[in-house]
């Protein structure tokens, strides 16, 4: 694992304190990777929120480096949302400073970005797409929902073994703000954190 984003997992995510109320919204997410390992199923997470463009993409990533992190095997995390549109500027360079390595190997309205947290891992491919687009899996999944508005707009996930509601604030708020950098970097070490944590617990 690159060695920034090392020290960003002991400094910035390991330390935080997570609450009681999170805690207890993660711990069906925590159950259910459990009951796969147990199982030597694999084990296929999606993180889906509105536009696929912020929360789904740092929860999406942030559980692959936590699964590798503790060594939990077996774990492919993918993202969408009920609408494509692309992934923000700010969540690109938000992660690139806490340590990921990201390259932009697509240009268009919808650019595709490849991720790296390890010199030696395969790239985790980032772009928006639709929660059912063929990049993701259609069967035997749990259908994490990063946000309120997904939840409550996407009644039905077709293929979802299990749905969990794990909702983070929308840091769209501070867009073109002078609190953007800071809003960005938080919301990315909170779902760092609580993604740390399950992986820890299975």
């Amino acid at each position: 694992m690159y060695t920034k984003l090392t020290e960003t997992i002991e400094r910035e995510i390991l330390t935080r304190t997570i609450s009681e109320e999170r805690k207890k919204a993660l711990q069906p997410l925590t159950e259910y990777i459990r009951q796969k390992r147990e199982s030597g199923a694999a084990l296929n997470l999606h993180f889906i929120c509105t536009h696929n463009s912020r929360r789904s993409h740092l929860a999406q990533l942030w559980t692959q480096v936590a699964a590798a992190y503790y060594g939990v095997p077996g774990v492919t995390c993918y993202s969408g949302g009920t609408e494509a549109t692309a992934l923000f500027p700010q969540v690109a360079a938000t992660l690139t400073e806490q340590g990921f390595h990201i390259v932009k190997i697509a240009e268009s309205d919808n650019p595709v970005y490849a991720i790296k947290y390890d010199e030696n891992a395969a790239p985790l491919i980032g772009f928006s797409k639709l929660y059912d687009h063929p990049y993701n899996p259609v069967s035997a999944f749990a259908a994490i929902m990063t946000c309120s508005q997904a939840d409550e707009g996407c009644p039905f996930i077709v293929g979802a073994e299990q749905r969990i509601p794990i909702p983070f604030d929308d840091p769209k708020e501070a867009d073109h703000t002078p609190q953007q950098t800071a809003v960005y970097a938080e919301r990315s070490l909170q779902i760092a954190a609580e993604m740390f944590l399950t992986m820890k617990n299975v």
